[in-house]
């Protein structure tokens, strides 16, 4: 289950968004506009980390590109934050996940037949707050995959999750602690694929310790996301889940009706229509190893792909 999925209480969201608004000495939502976005400016926001935030630049730019004002509000805080500032009209536009959107929306969890991208898009129209809508997703995702080294995938000839049921009695896997009991984990990989390990080792969600520890060998297999810089930095082959045991995270626009024009749809298809999980883990490994500002990462990405 992706890192972005994340359930709380609605108290515990109401205090997160009082506690965001007035740590470090501001409000991030507060810039002297109108909230809102008066002057058929479009309030483009991200989550707290590097992807949301070069996605929101993505949106951004190329919305300007197509003559829309636009006003950026970086790393707002998680989910539980930044959907409650778009509900209430602080924020017009997000970059979301299908399936980490439709699983915050899906208070009883979500289904496990649904898991392909068209599924998820078409279960997430049913749970959008009043009012907001989805844009065509892109092909683009950040989702859980099974990452081995390349020699790993050399050893045992390994392109698919199905490769791994005749070997993965020979092998350790990592990840967060809660794969162990998840459909969307340990128990899944069996049912779905005949895939048993040799031993779990739990570490973290896609985190530095799971990445290290397949870096140093110490396991086989890693559970991490799939625009991971890691991933391409060390040549890891992430495994194909042709049953799409993992549910889909493909980029989608979230944006306000309201705040919906020709131009703006025209602008954001532009960047959904580019998007692709090869070239949004290449741009994010810019921003994550080389340290590159996500608007500059943005405006090349932009100009590469023809989109302004």
């Amino acid at each position: 289950m992706s890192r972005r999925i994340r359930t709380t209480a609605y108290l515990f969201a109401t205090l997160a968004v009082a506690g965001t608004l007035t740590a470090c000495g501001g409000d991030p939502l507060d810039s002297g506009s109108d909230s809102d976005s008066g002057g058929g400016t479009i309030v483009v926001g991200s989550a707290n980390f590097p992807e949301s935030e070069l996605l929101m630049e993505m949106y951004a730019q190329a919305l300007e590109a197509e003559g829309v004002k636009v006003e950026t509000k970086p790393n707002i805080g998680s989910r539980e934050v930044y959907m409650e500032a778009f509900k209430s009209g602080d924020i017009d536009l997000l970059p979301e996940y299908n399936g980490a959107l439709l699983a915050y929306l899906t208070p009883d969890g979500v289904p496990e037949d649904i898991s392909a991208p068209e599924d998820v898009y078409e279960a997430l129209q049913d749970v959008l707050p009043e009012g907001s809508e989805t844009l065509p997703q892109s092909e683009a995702e950040d989702k859980d995959t099974l990452t081995v080294s390349k020699e790993t995938a050399e050893k045992y000839s390994l392109t698919s999750i199905e490769d791994l049921a005749p070997v993965a009695k020979d092998l350790s896997l990592g990840g967060a602690p809660e794969f162990k009991e998840r459909h969307q984990g340990l128990v899944g990989l069996e049912e779905v694929y005949g895939v048993t390990f040799k031993e779990f080792k739990p570490l973290d969600a896609g985190g530095p310790l799971t990445t290290g520890a397949l870096a140093k060998g110490d396991i086989d297999v890693a559970n991490v996301f799939s625009t991971d810089s890691a991933i391409p930095t060390n040549g890891w082959v992430s495994l194909e889940d042709p049953e799409n045991l993992f549910l889909s995270q493909n980029v989608v626009p979230l944006i306000r009706s309201e705040a919906l024009s020709s131009d703006a749809e025209t602008a954001l298809n532009a960047v959904s229509e580019a998007l692709t999980t090869a070239n949004l883990t290449e741009a994010l490994a810019k921003v994550q190893v080389d340290k590159a500002d996500p608007a500059t990462v943005a405006k090349e990405f932009l100009a590469d792909n023809g989109v302004s």
